[in-house]
């Protein structure tokens, strides 16, 4: 049995393998995945002293808790929680050294959703289609963790992080999400495409990895007939029937047929994955040549 592992005390409401995942599948029907806050992510494995494509944990709210079974260094960023090892207080957003046999606990997110745990050396799970991350839609990668599940870490790299402590940004009091028209804008009426960027709306309870739901005022169709299936992208604003966005995340399906009025710039997503229940969100209307900036 190797001494580089990691045993699940607590595996939390939803704790995950992510990395940067397994894009360039989509005609095999198979999504992107990989962490849905990708900047907290590579922040966790540059603290940990691990390469930026190395697998971490992502925790849902109520976080998780771990025993190393060799001494690792251990780095919690994403949405701000209590940390502690074997009860006593620890660093959040810094390196922390866990000795073999503690017990590291990453409470509940204080605000925001998703924590990220890098543990040096990396979550060393067998992976599929050149990625190691959980893909809650097609159900590809590791399972979802449970509690007594053994997680095997790779080797650490020599040397210490070149980071002590890195600025994050705070979990989203309004999310604000730029968007591009179309492909299917015009499948709405007129007063549908202004109420998108002039109401705001709400997140739902019923977000996931797959989606960011809304909650607000319904976007009316212009169309009525049936759309046939088209391809997704990470980012994209389908409408169901029911008139409420949907913005497409990380474990989003490759094909659909509701229609997407528009489209979120990539670098407004990250912000999505910390957007608690009853978040406001914005959807701000841009010109393309406007999306290169930050």
């Amino acid at each position: 049995m190797t001494d580089r592992a990691l045993a699940v005390v607590r595996a939390g409401a939803l704790t995950t393998v992510q990395d940067r995942g397994r894009p360039g599948h989509a005609h095999l029907g198979v999504p992107r995945s990989g962490a849905l806050d990708g900047p907290a992510a590579a922040l966790a494995n540059r603290l940990a002293g691990n390469p930026p494509d190395a697998a971490v944990l992502e925790t849902t709210l109520d976080g998780c808790s771990l025993r190393p079974r060799s001494t690792v260094t251990v780095a919690v960023t994403g949405a701000p929680c209590p940390v502690t090892v074997d009860g006593r207080p620890a660093a959040w957003g810094a390196p922390v050294r866990v000795r073999a046999g503690s017990v590291l606990d990453v409470g509940a997110a204080v605000r925001g959703v998703r924590a990220y745990v890098a543990v040096s050396g990396g979550i060393a799970v067998e992976p599929v289609l050149g990625s190691r991350s959980t893909d809650l839609l097609s159900g590809l990668g590791p399972a979802p963790l449970t509690d007594g599940a053994v997680l095997p870490l790779g080797p650490p790299r020599e040397g210490r992080a070149r980071v002590d402590v890195a600025p994050q940004p705070a979990p989203p009091e309004e999310l604000v999400l730029r968007v591009t028209p179309g492909p299917r804008d015009d499948w709405f009426t007129p007063d549908a495409v202004r109420l998108l960027t002039s109401r705001a709306y709400h997140v739902s309870p019923a977000s996931n990895r797959i989606g960011l739901r809304t909650t607000g005022p319904a976007l009316e169709r212009a169309r009525r007939d049936e759309l046939p299936s088209e391809g997704m992208v990470l980012g994209a604003v389908q409408v169901p029937p029911d008139g409420t966005p949907v913005v497409f995340l990380a474990d989003h399906p490759t094909t659909g047929g509701y229609p997407v009025i528009a489209v979120v710039h990539p670098v407004d997503l990250p912000a999505a994955a910390q957007a608690r229940p009853g978040t406001p969100v914005r959807f701000v209307a841009v010109r393309r040549r406007r999306l290169s900036g930050g």
